[in-house]
């Protein structure tokens, strides 16, 4: 259905893919947070968290298909994980999107919750219908009591040595969120024991992307979210490196008791150069807002510098954050087209009355220039937004997809809600796909510095359950 939108700040028709079915008493209802997606010839799933509970995950996870580039969708929700849908636990998280071409099967993998609130296992489910239906649940990692952030993602590069290859980053909490990776050569039937990085690193949110030649390079926060850090392996997951830096965090508190930390989001293009952006609030004086920022690598081992998204001036006050960047997977090098979802606020500083919006911009030379944003969904309060024990929450990630040559952005829209609802917060994407904004001028981040001294303000994450 379309989005009726509650003021004229954006006009992009959008439509509606996802919404909660549940009823359950123990969660917050009509809520859907933290997309991700997958695109791949002209099929997309989309898939996130249904009935949010204030201390960690949703009733279930809610997932979308469309097999014509994004035109027309169906939903369902992952069968044999939750209570409210055959299953045995409470509750789940963290839903990612994969697909494996060499096996021909859908990948969403997710962290289960108990009633205890603990996460003593690490699922992938299986669609072998293209993506239209979802089996029970496979394990992929066991023996903590507290997994977190999974990403799963499977080398579709027909000449590497690793075709066929599925990875499924976690970390373990209960074990200072040290990062662990485990491999599948089956189409995600079974997977092999979860593997430390070389110098036995901690972090979360690691975003995997695989290169041409089956390389696999993980951006991933640390555990304080103070840096981005990478690693790789070149021997199909046998082994992984040590991790190196990217980029020291600079994070500007987000306002408004909203739930956002700098989490990467990760994409690669056809070349195999990796793109890893966050929110940092580096080139803004005193750090009172945050930039869209990223940076580039060819190998994993070396980044380039932090660039900024131009999307607004570094006076203008604006504050840009939760980024989901999407490479066209047919492009690269100097004609990679980038396609940049994001939320914002138009003041910072906007206390207690802060009103969320999603935005878009696009660069079609990879990164050098990029077009006006567009003002895509919005403003509506953040009090509309449903609570949990970090804030208010439209998910500590999005995504963005490139399909039939346009990207496709999912993302959380909070409505007021009707009679007899707490909440109305779906997953929306737009109704056909984004471009450039139309008359756009060509906007670059040449000549932008960072300023001397920048910190970050941002409060130490909270535990136990600190991103579920």
């Amino acid at each position: 259905m379309a989005l009726n939108l509650p003021s004229a700040h954006a006009a992009v028709p959008l439509l509606k893919i996802i919404d909660d079915p549940f009823t359950n008493s123990t969660s917050q209802h009509r809520t859907e947070v933290e997309p991700d997606t997958f695109a791949y010839g002209s099929t997309i799933v989309a898939a996130a968290q249904s009935g949010r509970f204030n201390d960690g995950g949703g009733s279930d996870i809610g997932y979308a298909r469309s097999a014509d580039n994004g035109v027309t969708w169906t939903q369902g929700t992952l069968p044999g994980i939750t209570v409210q849908n055959g299953g045995s636990y409470q509750r789940v998280s963290d839903a990612s999107v994969a697909y494996d071409a060499r096996h021909n099967v859908w990948l969403i993998s997710s962290v289960p919750i108990t009633s205890s609130v603990t996460v003593p296992v690490v699922f992938v489910s299986r669609s072998t219908d293209g993506g239209l239906t979802f089996g029970n649940p496979v394990t992929v990692a066991t023996g903590s009591t507290s997994f977190d952030k999974n990403w799963t993602v499977c080398d579709n590069n027909a000449t590497s040595p690793y075709y066929g290859n599925c990875y499924t980053e976690f970390d373990n909490n209960a074990d200072g969120d040290r990062l662990k990776m485990s491999t599948s050569t089956d189409g995600g039937l079974t997977w092999g024991p979860a593997k430390n990085t070389g110098n036995n690193a901690t972090g979360l949110g690691g975003q995997p992307v695989v290169q041409p030649n089956g390389t696999v390079i993980v951006p991933s926060a640390n555990a304080s979210f103070g840096a981005i850090i990478a690693w790789r392996s070149t021997d199909g997951g046998a082994t992984w490196s040590s991790t190196v830096t990217v980029a020291v965090v600079s994070d500007h508190a987000t306002a408004g008791n909203l739930r956002s930390e700098p989490m990467p989001s990760a994409e690669i293009d056809a070349s195999g150069k990796v793109y890893v952006a966050w929110q940092d609030c580096r080139f803004r004086t005193a750090c009172k807002a945050n930039d869209i920022v990223y940076s580039t690598s060819t190998n994993g081992t070396t980044w380039s510098a932090v660039t900024r998204v131009p999307i607004d001036a570094t006076t203008s006050g604006v504050d840009h954050f939760i980024p989901g960047l999407g490479v066209d997977p047919t492009t690269s090098g100097t004609t990679a087209r980038l396609g940049l979802t994001y939320y914002f606020y138009r003041t910072a500083n906007c206390g207690t009355s802060c009103q969320l919006e999603v935005g878009y911009i696009q660069s079609n030379n990879g990164g050098s220039t990029w077009s006006a944003h567009t003002d895509v969904a919005g403003p509506f309060s953040v009090s509309l937004t449903p609570n949990t024990t970090q804030g208010r929450m439209v998910g500590d990630y999005i995504s963005t997809s490139w399909i039939g040559g346009k990207a496709i952005g999912a993302f959380a829209v909070a409505q007021a809600p009707s009679a007899g609802s707490a909440f109305d917060q779906a997953i929306y994407v737009p109704t056909s796909g984004f471009t450039a904004a139309a008359g756009s001028f060509v906007a670059t981040s040449g000549g932008d510095h960072a300023v001397p001294g920048a910190v970050s303000d941002h409060a130490a994450p909270k535990s136990p359950v600190r991103n579920r």
